[in-house]
């Protein structure tokens, strides 16, 4: 017996915006919620990969999935989680929140909302590693200490998945607020 194993196909806007208004297809924003807070896709629903559970999604099964990230990557790396989701079609919106902005369709923005967690460690980080540089050519190359503890941080982070720096971001008000935390 051979079982027809489903695969991730691409979906451009314009294709699936249709399928969203004649309610064949659910849109699953796979984004972390800070991401969505600051931006999204009117009637995408919050699917974080983070906290991803195929049992989710059992009520909309019998339509068809598209799921989006900001740009497709990472959508496409997590492929084999959105084949487990039950689905009979999945599909992935090709370039993802920035593709569909490119194809002229709307998203609902929240100014106020702090930007990503994951561009407030890049901007922390970077800053530490270009002072750290700076000082330590400049003044002393005992400075030179905080870009290596600064890539050695990210090191452990890539490696681990997880990130103190984004841990402890995520704790302040600001990022609270959005978080739910």
């Amino acid at each position: 017996m051979n079982a027809v194993t489903p695969a991730l196909r691409e979906v451009d806007p314009p294709t699936a915006r249709d399928w969203l208004e004649k309610g064949e297809a659910v849109l699953l924003d796979i984004r972390e919620p800070d991401e969505y807070a600051r931006e999204h896709i009117p009637g995408a629903r919050l699917t974080p990969l983070s906290t991803f559970d195929a049992a989710d999604f059992s009520r909309d099964r019998h339509r068809r999935a598209v799921f989006h990230c900001s740009s497709g990557a990472r959508t496409c790396q997590a492929a084999s989680r959105l084949l487990g989701t039950g689905f009979d079609e999945v599909f992935y919106l090709h370039d993802g929140l920035e593709g569909w902005k490119k194809s002229g369709f709307a998203t609902r923005v929240n100014r106020d909302a702090p930007i990503s967690i994951m561009r407030q460690v890049q901007l922390i980080v970077g800053t530490m590693v270009l002072l750290g540089v700076l000082l330590g050519v400049t003044v002393s190359p005992w400075f030179l200490l905080i870009p290596g503890f600064m890539g050695s941080g990210l090191l452990f982070a890539g490696a681990s998945g997880t990130c103190a720096m984004a841990t402890l971001l995520g704790k302040l008000p600001y990022n609270r607020r959005i978080l739910g935390g």
